[in-house]
């Protein structure tokens, strides 16, 4: 599995067109990552601002006040907002998952430390707190702040549930809920709602988010079992070392026969990993078909993401958050 080259142009027209937005907002993020007594606190979040990501989640955050028509500028506030809650999360989450790669580099805490990462990840909470008062919109404010509650609830879950065999996929789906489309849904909500756009499309907007961020974190998990390196950013089986029980872990689980389900036990909950583990793991995810049918739930929830479009306005961005939806599952085509 990898990404077919030929897809990323969504994701580029999409960037193309919010070009002047995201300008706005990468000036918005340097500015307030800034810090006059602890410069530590810029070197650490400009290392993983800046290393390539996409920018997605802000985007969709540009993209739904744009498709509404919105007049304003809050719009950018509300962007950068997200990023900044999306920076916070990442680095927290490598602290946790001792992670030592993140798009291709080094992790911070690895370069730096956990307590810099950890620091560093609440002065970024705290900044995105302070950017989404400024709008004035108590709604906006509510969307967000909720989402950072159920981000850091869903990564408490994932703690427990993570390495328990009793994970089924209605725990693994509360759990991608809250660390991944949490934040995808309160992107695309926010945008409808500054925008004044009425209920029915705030709701889509909210569905669409939600819908695409548990394909994009189905996908994730498909790719650390099947992808490249340089396409996901992280080592390949990086979840399987740290004791992730992902969708298609849970799939082959369900499947396992007493012995399969010993290697597990034994791989995942007892953490006693041992060489060619991973390879064996990969055999029982064959086995069971485990890829195929999470591959087919990625598809179901995108397809569920593009029926939300239906009711918004029908214009060239619409059109672009509909293909950006094929480009999330295509990476696993």
């Amino acid at each position: 599995m990898g990404v077919n080259e030929n897809v990323l142009k969504p994701l580029d027209r999409l960037a193309s067109t919010l070009s002047a937005e995201m300008e706005a907002v990468n000036a918005l993020i340097s500015e307030r990552m800034s810090s006059r007594h602890a410069p530590r606190i810029p070197e650490v979040t400009a290392h993983l601002i800046e290393a390539g990501g996409k920018r997605l989640r802000p985007m969709l955050t540009l993209a739904a006040a744009k498709m509404l028509d919105y007049p304003g500028e809050y719009h950018i506030h509300l962007a950068a907002t997200v990023e900044f809650i999306h920076t916070a999360t990442l680095l927290h989450d490598d602290v946790v998952d001792e992670s030592r790669q993140r798009r291709g580099r080094p992790t911070a805490n690895l370069l730096w430390d956990n307590k810099s990462s950890v620091l560093v990840g609440d002065y970024l909470f705290a900044r995105s707190f302070q950017l989404m008062v400024e709008p004035g919109n108590l709604r906006t404010l509510e969307i967000l702040a909720n989402a950072s509650a159920t981000i850091a609830e869903g990564e408490v879950l994932q703690l427990t549930a993570a390495q328990d065999l009793a994970t089924d996929e209605e725990i693994y789906l509360q759990v991608v809920r809250g660390k991944t489309a949490a934040l995808f849904s309160a992107a695309t909500e926010v945008g409808g709602v500054i925008a004044g756009a009425p209920q029915d499309q705030v709701q889509a907007l909210f569905d669409y988010g939600d819908a695409l961020g548990i394909a994009f974190q189905i996908v994730d998990d498909l790719l650390d079992y099947g992808g490249a390196t340089e396409t996901i950013g992280k080592n390949i089986g990086d979840d399987f070392r740290e004791r992730k029980l992902t969708l298609p872990v849970i799939k082959a689980v369900a499947k396992a026969d007493a012995e399969e389900r010993a290697f597990w036990s034994r791989a995942i909950e007892a953490g006693d990993q041992r060489d060619g583990d991973l390879e064996h793991a990969l055999t029982l995810l064959a086995r069971h078909g485990a890829m195929e049918a999470a591959r087919a739930d990625a598809l179901g929830w995108a397809g569920r993401a593009k029926a939300a479009l239906a009711v918004l306005p029908d214009n060239p961005i619409r059109e672009m958050l509909s293909d950006l939806t094929d480009f999330v599952v295509s990476r696993v085509a």
